[in-house]
């Protein structure tokens, strides 16, 4: 049997540059090489694509790649058909790329951005496509996409970064006369939980709008849900399906970025600590988000589950999830039966099988 040439992503220019490093670390150690001919490519903070020639993949997360004597100058080609151009001393080389792998979070490589590429050079490619890439990475428009799905979901208003600076009063007399303390503020456009903070007074919330400012025009505040963080994985194109419940306690004010991939004090618990029956309506709530925002592939659903009466209340859908050995997508798909390498290949299929 031909192996398949599978191009990985990793880097970018974005946010979460360290975050991709450290799950395209694992992906590369764990897909199964004597199926797949292997190709990482990794894009720089600056934008530049270097393709690693190396095997140890240890190396990535330190940004140590970059200085491999077997690295070279590579680009994916935006003309149908060329592929992957490797741009060696002994000349530029093309490599057909059967299917790519982006592991790549954030601007540039989870908005659509990336996807549009591929779409352009005919590549099949893991993950949602262009517009459900885009809608799933605005958090306004994912919550437009949820309450137009009558799905339920925290209350919300749309800050604009521009306002701030000359409208900070107003700003905020609005969102207090909208929300109580404490109210969560996230840029629009970040995941890992980038730029989010939890405001529990004027000062901090003030603080929050400029902090949230700093990475994207557009701010997401939301009221705050008393209730445990759920999370769930999907994986599918037209029948999708959802792993068993997982419950993130992050041991923290919230799960940010530091608990996420920083600290050691959260615990992950699967299955998440909820009823049966409450799991199962969080599953059917996971895939209705997804379906409802057009994804393929894969995506992983988050929710809150309310500590009085397990209320299920949509929190916001990740297109392409964490990677990393510690991440909740992978774990929650190996507690249902897949282990990693297996999750990886069945991934690789779907994304050519949306191709045809």
């Amino acid at each position: 049997m031909n192996k398949r040439n599978v191009c990985i992503l990793f880097g970018g220019v974005s946010p979460e540059h360290a975050v991709s490093l450290r799950s395209a670390e694992s992906v590369l150690n764990q897909i199964d090489q004597e199926n797949n001919c292997v190709y990482p490519v990794g894009i720089t903070r600056k934008g530049k694509w270097v393709y690693f020639g190396g095997s140890d993949y240890s190396m990535l997360p330190g940004d140590i790649w970059l200085s491999c004597e077997a690295n070279c100058d590579a680009m994916i080609s935006p003309v149908k058909g060329q592929g992957l151009l490797l741009f060696t001393p002994e000349g530029m080389q093309q490599i057909r790329i059967d299917v790519c792998f982006p592991v790549l979070h954030g601007e540039n490589g989870e908005d659509g951005a990336m996807q549009g590429l591929l779409k352009l050079a005919g590549i099949p490619y893991v993950g949602p496509h262009v517009a459900a890439s885009a809608v799933a990475m605005d958090k306004t428009l994912t919550k437009l996409v949820a309450d137009n799905a009558c799905i339920p979901q925290a209350d919300w208003l749309l800050v604009r970064s521009g306002e701030l600076a000359a409208h900070m009063d107003s700003v905020v007399n609005k969102l207090e006369n909208k929300f109580t303390y404490p109210m969560f503020v996230k840029p629009a456009g970040t995941g890992s939980s980038v730029g989010v903070s939890k405001a529990a007074d004027r000062n901090a919330l003030c603080a929050a709008l400029y902090e949230a400012g700093r990475f994207d025009d557009k701010i997401l505040v939301e009221e705050f849900i008393h209730g445990r963080e759920v999370e769930v994985a999907v994986m599918g194109n037209d029948s999708p399906v959802a792993s068993v419940c997982g419950e993130i306690d992050s041991g923290a004010e919230f799960y940010d970025y530091d608990a996420k991939y920083l600290t050691d004090t959260s615990v992950a618990y699967i299955p998440a600590r909820i009823s049966e029956e409450t799991a199962e309506q969080v599953r059917e709530a996971a895939i209705k988000v997804y379906q409802a925002i057009g994804c393929k592939g894969l995506s992983r659903v988050d929710f809150f589950v309310t500590y009085e009466g397990e209320r299920i209340v949509f929190n916001e859908i990740n297109t392409l999830p964490g990677f990393t050995s510690i991440s909740m997508y992978p774990k929650l798909f190996g507690a249902s039966g897949i282990p990693y390498t297996q999750l990886i290949d069945q991934l690789l299929d779907l994304a050519q099988e949306a191709a045809q």
